[in-house]
């Protein structure tokens, strides 16, 4: 017996693996494709993202392969600058293609000891108080203490658990694809922002290996999204939404994706658990797809870990979906609201104008950008001061950074006052007694995943937060 099998080698099961494997737990990931995929769906990382990256120093790998570019623009793609003094020390969107990220964090999972498995399907799961029995396409049964579905919107874990997964079907697909143009450079990108003025869903991007990554509005909505749309069907709607097909030639892949809207009733079924586009699906409008299910695994991996460990207390489970519902309803609502916003049909575009001049107010353009970029998110970790549930931005300190002393995944005590203590904890959580100019507060307890669980100066507070995030000490 293993002790958590991660149906789907996506970003989100990879983080999830690696995550465990900080903690020395077992993992196998199971994934159906033999190899890596070549679609570029995700275009980049959000602050939020990449703030998790350098957390776990993965930073200097993808800022070798990718792009700073700015936070403006995102929100339903209305032109705006980047608010100023947003609350991090990453004030940017990192464009990467998907599968450089899907590459690097598959080396990072593997490189922590992550055992992975390509061609190998998830078909069926039995559960008992004990474990999970996962069978596979070739016949054979694994056992784990648990399981988590990251196994896409399309998955088999959340179908054969029995959760519904309520929402909007499609309404809008999108053709996407990677391919040569013939059409020079400067030409193509002037015809591009000319045709963008109006259909936001259409676009070229140079990809590093030569050629365009091109997403064109589809005509009318595919029976079957699983079936590739074919070349011609790709030039015809080139030219009937751009008027040239851009001498677009060499395909080197074709899919096509949905505006469709569901998340999925339930993220925990006993010992089985979704995360990712397993749980939540949803147009790509403001690229939040891949980083939403990043920070899903990064929430559940440490509390899981606690489980298999054994230190984790009563109910620490069941605040993953305590906490990452209600983010990804959220993020499944002003997605609706981009959608709509992007629409060429008179009424939205009214609206879209109407919002963009509200953007020119900074409360407003910071709003959206927060929403977008997930800063704004704090979980509801009850009554407190207004950093509790928040992440707490990179600050820097006299031995370093505070990102570069969270890279082991343990809980971390930032105490100014020097007069705390975490004895009983030390198994789980590290203290720096240490002065930062950048911190306001006497003193943070921080989880894993980097949100502040508890802020104060009192020991006993403290012990209390320590108990209900980390469990009984080990001095009792």
């Amino acid at each position: 017996m293993t002790d958590v099998i991660i149906a789907g080698g996506g970003p989100t099961g990879m983080v999830l693996a690696a995550e465990l494997r900080l903690h020395g737990v077992r993992v196998v990931v199971v994934e159906r494709d033999a190899k890596p995929t070549e679609v570029v769906r995700s275009l980049g990382l959000h602050v939020r993202g990449i703030e998790l990256m350098d957390q776990r120093g993965l930073l200097e790998r993808f800022l070798a392969h990718g792009r700073k570019r700015p936070l403006g623009g995102f929100f339903a793609g209305i032109a705006k600058k980047s608010p100023e003094r947003l609350d991090t020390a990453h004030g940017y969107v990192l464009g990467i293609p998907q599968t450089i990220t899907d590459r690097l964090l598959t080396e990072h999972a593997e490189a922590l000891g992550a055992e992975i498995r390509r061609g190998c399907a998830l078909t069926g799961l039995t559960q008992d108080d004990d474990g999970v029995t996962a069978e596979l396409a070739d016949g054979t049964r694994m056992r784990a203490r648990w399981l988590v579905g990251c196994d896409g919107g399309r998955g088999t874990v959340r179908g054969l658990l029995g959760v519904g997964f309520p929402g909007e079907p499609s309404r809008a697909d999108t053709l996407l694809g990677a391919m040569a143009a013939d059409m020079p450079a400067e030409q193509l990108m002037a015809r591009m922002t000319e045709v963008r003025e109006t259909q936001k869903r259409f676009g070229f991007m140079p990809l590093p290996e030569g050629g365009y990554r091109v997403a064109v509005p589809a005509d009318g909505v595919a029976a079957d999204r699983t079936v590739p749309p074919t070349f011609d069907e790709f030039r015809r709607r080139l030219v009937a939404v751009a008027g040239t097909d851009f001498g677009v030639h060499s395909p080197r892949w074709l899919s096509r994706f949905g505006d469709g809207t569901r998340q999925a009733e339930r993220y925990r079924v006993g010992r089985v658990f979704l995360a990712g586009d397993a749980a939540h699906v949803h147009p790509p409008a403001g690229g939040q797809g891949l980083n939403l299910g990043v920070q899903d695994a990064f929430n559940l991996g440490w509390k899981l870990a606690a489980a298999v460990t054994g230190w984790a207390p009563a109910g620490l489970l069941d605040t993953y979906e305590t906490e990452r519902h209600p983010v990804a309803a959220d993020v499944l609502n002003h997605t609706r609201a981009q959608m709509e916003l992007m629409s060429t049909e008179p009424g939205p575009r009214a609206v879209r104008g109407l919002l963009a001049e509200l953007m020119d107010f900074d409360e407003v353009n910071r709003y959206l950008v927060e929403k977008l970029t997930a800063i704004g998110i704090r979980y509801d970790l009850g009554d407190g001061h207004d950093l509790l549930g928040r992440r707490l931005r990179d600050v820097r300190l006299k031995r370093g950074r505070l990102y570069e002393l969270m890279r082991g995944g343990r809980g971390l005590l930032l105490d100014q006052t020097g007069a705390l203590s975490v004895d009983g904890w030390a198994d789980r959580v590290d203290h720096v007694a240490e002065v930062s100019e950048e911190l306001t507060v006497p003193a943070v307890l921080l989880r894993p995943d980097g949100h502040a669980a508890w802020v104060g100066e009192d020991q006993r507070a403290l012990v209390a937060a320590l108990t209900r995030w980390f469990g009984a000490s080990v001095a009792q």
